[in-house]
């Protein structure tokens, strides 16, 4: 059989179930105007945003920091530092995070994730030496991402209005208030006598800031779109509800 025989006798077989023009028999509402539609469409896409104009200029400096500081230091960070390394850092700082990631499960009520998370950060504190390495996700304990803005949205705090940080980027006041909770019970905690150390030592931290840098996918520009920011904007706001919500 040729293989434009064998296309056409496929294209026949998905015609006859009906595959191949999924939208004849749909049909269209004959008094939908189509401004009314655009308009509608629009305002799906719309999120809180009052400080826009503050916001899109610290967006912009963003984009000048990540161009001109941040992804130049990432480079060099993997050109310098071997894959083994890199991923021990990594992992090391993954298990820090696991702290505040048992505290909002627990907060949620979450039983199976506060033992998956509490499991996490025995083994890998232990047989993975202080997290360097990761044996609990090869042991079927994948890390879960957990943070006080989430726990707040479980308990029905709005997200309020949108909001760019520097240099962290999208976030919103409900999700800002929640960092600074993260960041302060992780101090005080101080799991691994980590936070006493980096506060004396603050090239730990500057390493934690770019490795969080170098394992975050986002690239500014990458979308190729003038209207970026609202992208951003509006993935950044659907991707919260639907964390909150699992």
């Amino acid at each position: 059989m040729s293989l434009a025989a064998g296309l056409a006798q496929a294209d026949t077989a998905a015609e006859d179930d009906g595959f191949t023009r999924p939208l004849e028999r749909l049909q269209f509402n004959p008094h939908l105007d189509q401004r009314e539609f655009e308009r509608s469409t629009l305002s799906a896409l719309q999120v809180y945003d009052p400080w826009e104009s503050w916001n899109r200029r610290v967006y912009h400096f963003n984009y000048r920091f990540d161009e001109w500081v941040f992804l130049p230091v990432v480079r060099g960070y993997r050109y310098v530092t071997p894959s083994l390394v890199r991923s021990g850092v990594s992992n090391f700082f993954g298990n820090l995070g696991d702290v505040p990631n048992l505290l909002n499960s627990l907060l949620q009520f979450k039983g199976k994730r506060s033992l998956q998370t509490t499991g996490r950060l025995l083994l890998n504190t232990t047989i993975g030496i202080a997290g360097l390495w990761d044996p609990a996700s090869r042991m079927g304990l994948p890390k879960q991402g957990e943070d006080f803005g989430q726990t707040l949205g479980f308990y029905g705090v709005p997200d309020g209005p949108y909001v760019v940080l520097p240099l962290l980027g999208p976030s919103n006041l409900r999700d800002t208030g929640g960092k600074v909770f993260d960041f302060a019970a992780e101090s005080q905690i101080n799991y691994l006598n980590v936070a006493e150390t980096s506060s004396e030592h603050p090239e730990i931290t500057a390493l934690r800031l770019v490795d969080l840098r170098h394992s975050t996918p986002l690239r500014y520009g990458q979308t190729n779109s003038p209207f970026e920011y609202e992208k951003v904007r509006y993935l950044y706001r659907e991707a919260r509800k639907l964390q909150i919500a699992e």
